[in-house]
């Protein structure tokens, strides 16, 4: 696979990535050994920029990326978060704060097992504390050797210039995908601006990019899509949804791709500067995802993609109004 760079900082990364969220929490059960293969073999074909943070689990998901990658340090890019400290009644507070940013990275280097984080992003901006003061305390673990690189998650154009000014910012990482173009406004060319690279995240828009989204009647009890943290999954919305991606089956199908091929090689043709890491816990599925590096869109092909799903007949937010909130800060 081919490699990109993230930021002026020269972090090198597989073109696409992979987010192992969805092996810990949101989606279900999940069989760890399952995923360690998932891991495995996503490295064996070149997808070696893995995605995690503190608060998947919580801290499990860190654990089990650790487990993954024992023998196999210096094939992979391990990128982190910290910001988010999950509740006991499930709920998430900010916390950008100095103190914890420091104490959180200790805590993640030892559940992955590495002595430096390749990437370290602060994974929602807390508005009750200057984005000087938490890029600054980031800094300092990047000069104590702890960390390589700096990133932010979902903040606005405005905070990331304020974060570059204090460090270096490899990426900025934020949901992107045909569902989601919404980074198109502001944020990409903010990013591109202050030569940050773009990771995106959910670039399958949690499922439904695939073609393989089955009913919500079908999800298991605790996949968090049956609730309401994600509107485009309600009932009446879900069904609209479905049409769209109706429409790049369709298109794939021509191709002789696969409909979540066809929405990883769009998000790949956005530019350089921009990797998705979607999320899988099956061999199959990773395999499928690497595929779509080989993919070549021309113009025509990108316009047609495009005209398939109108961001204005897209139902539903891409998030619920609580997570709106903690989002472009």
């Amino acid at each position: 696979m081919e490699n990109r760079i993230l930021g002026k900082g020269g972090l090198t990364v597989s073109a696409i990535g992979l987010g192992c969220m969805g092996m810990s929490q949101f989606y279900g059960h999940s069989d760890e050994q399952q995923s360690v293969a998932t891991i495995h073999r996503a490295i064996d074909l070149g997808c070696t920029f893995l995605d995690t943070s503190d608060v998947y689990g919580p801290f499990s998901n860190e654990e089990l990326v650790g487990r993954a990658i024992q023998g196999r340090r210096d094939q992979v890019q391990v990128a982190t978060k910290v910001g988010l400290r999950r509740q006991p009644d499930g709920s998430v507070l900010l916390d950008g704060s100095p103190g914890h940013v420091r104490s959180a990275c200790d805590a993640s280097l030892g559940r992955l097992g590495v002595e430096r984080i390749d990437l370290y992003y602060l994974h929602r901006v807390d508005p009750s504390v200057p984005i000087e003061d938490t890029v600054g305390a980031m800094s300092e673990l990047v000069s104590a050797g702890k960390v390589a690189h700096l990133g932010l998650s979902e903040s606005s154009p405005e905070t990331l210039r304020r974060a570059v000014a204090v460090h270096s910012i490899a990426a900025l990482q934020t949901e992107y995908s045909l569902f989601t173009p919404d980074v198109e406004a502001a944020i990409l060319p903010a990013c591109r601006g202050l030569g940050v690279a773009l990771v995106a995240y959910s670039p399958l828009a949690r499922g439904l990019l695939t073609g393989a989204m089955p009913s919500r009647d079908q999800l298991s009890e605790d996949d968090v899509r049956r609730g309401d943290r994600y509107p485009r999954f309600a009932p009446a919305n879900l069904q609209r949804n479905l049409l769209l991606v109706e429409r790049l089956r369709e298109l794939a199908g021509e191709m002789g791709i696969t409909t979540a091929q066809l929405g990883l090689a769009w998000i790949l043709h956005q530019g350089s500067d921009v990797v998705p890491i979607p999320g899988t816990r099956t061999v199959a599925r990773v395999e499928e995802n690497v595929a779509a590096a080989n993919v070549v869109l021309d113009a025509e092909d990108l316009k047609r993609i495009r005209t398939a799903v109108p961001v204005e007949e897209v139902a539903g937010a891409r998030y619920g109004p609580a997570q709106l909130e903690q989002i472009n800060n």
